[in-house]
């Protein structure tokens, strides 16, 4: 991995209720995907900014779940949960997804990655149940930084 693509995410609204990011990742795609399903690896990029993971468990199957909390700055709790609807390594997952904080913003999120000479291309489709829900979602710096910080992650994996 040389090539730095910070900040580099494309973010789209096919619908309403959609919201698809999609992201270049200079790494092999069976690398992204443990670095994207296993503990080990999400509590060192998941929380954006200068936060901390504090908690962090994945059951990767059909029917498993996830929990993945990280405290703010200023002290504030995030929470992060779901249950997985289909798992197929190394190329897809699709979870249910659910911050704590916006208890009606519930959504189904498909992770998709594909190789091509190299990068992997790692696209993720949240697909929220009502309005309500998608309305909370009106950034997206926070999914970047940990984007970044995923790519920084793996780079150190990469260079050993």
């Amino acid at each position: 991995m040389t090539r730095n693509r910070h900040g580099s995410s494309v973010i789209e609204f096919p619908s309403a209720l959609e919201i698809v990011t999609t992201r270049e990742f200079d790494a092999p795609l069976e690398l992204v995907f443990d670095v994207l399903t296993k503990p080990e690896h999400v509590r060192n990029w998941f929380a954006p900014f200068a936060c901390d993971v504090t908690e962090c468990s994945i059951d990767l199957r059909v029917g498993g779940s996830y929990h993945i909390v990280f405290v703010t700055e200023d002290g504030n709790e995030c929470s992060f949960r779901g249950t997985y609807l289909e798992v197929e390594p190394p190329t897809r997952t699709v979870s249910t997804w659910l911050f704590e904080g916006w208890p009606d913003a519930d959504a189904v999120e498909s992770v998709d990655l594909r190789e091509t000479d190299g990068v992997t291309t790692v696209t993720m489709l949240l697909a929220f149940r009502d309005q309500a829900g998608r309305d909370h979602m009106t950034r997206s710096d926070g999914q970047e930084d940990s984007f970044n910080k995923l790519e920084d992650y793996l780079r150190s994996l990469l260079d050993g």
